[in-house]
């Protein structure tokens, strides 16, 4: 899936608006109604949600490593890395900025399998982001999951816009082969 961002524009003699590009990491959510935000964030077997309220006009997009589980005694600050809590600290960002849970709009990326000798992680998150949501009763308009390529997700926020690209180029890592198997015998050289 590839939607347009809207390009900045003024009308002739007048300065283009300054678009204020932030960048999401794994673990972190952002929320914004500025018009000028826009969230960007990289993702290969990761998982991000862009949620938006077209009637509020605030918007916000997580990013999760992991679909479950928490660690007893984590620190809070690294809970985001989990799904659920990812998605939760999204909502209720969203919520306290005049979001209403019953006009949240959703899209999906990411979950990529990056190496074909690792097993789909990916397709954890992707499972998981889509059953929260329908769990939720957040509708899914959009997105852009599995695969074998890293996407960049730019998405401004306030507006609703997404653009996803694929990165190109990449290499796959180089696949790592077991040692040899050891035998009982030892050879002196």
């Amino acid at each position: 899936m590839t939607n347009n961002l809207a390009t900045a524009s003024a009308p002739h003699g007048q300065a283009a608006p300054t678009i204020n590009r932030r960048h999401v990491n794994q673990g972190e959510c952002r929320v914004s109604s500025d018009p000028d935000v826009v969230f960007t964030t990289v993702l290969g077997s990761c998982v991000s949600a862009c949620l938006y309220d077209p009637v509020a006009q605030v918007g916000g997009m997580n990013h999760f490593l992991l679909a479950h589980g928490v660690e007893e005694g984590c620190d809070p600050r690294l809970l985001q890395r989990y799904g659920v809590h990812a998605m939760e600290v999204l909502i209720n960002g969203m919520l306290k900025r005049g979001g209403d849970r019953s006009r949240l709009r959703a899209r999906l990326f990411g979950g990529a399998s990056m190496h074909a000798a690792l097993r789909d992680i990916g397709a954890d998150k992707i499972e998981f982001a889509r059953s929260f949501l329908r769990l939720e009763g957040i509708k899914l308009i959009a997105e852009d999951l599995g695969g074998t390529v890293a996407r960049r997700v730019d998405f401004q926020a306030a507006a609703g816009p997404v653009r996803c690209r694929l990165v190109v180029g990449q290499q796959e890592p180089p696949l790592l082969l077991a040692p040899a198997e050891r035998t009982s015998h030892v050879e002196i050289f």
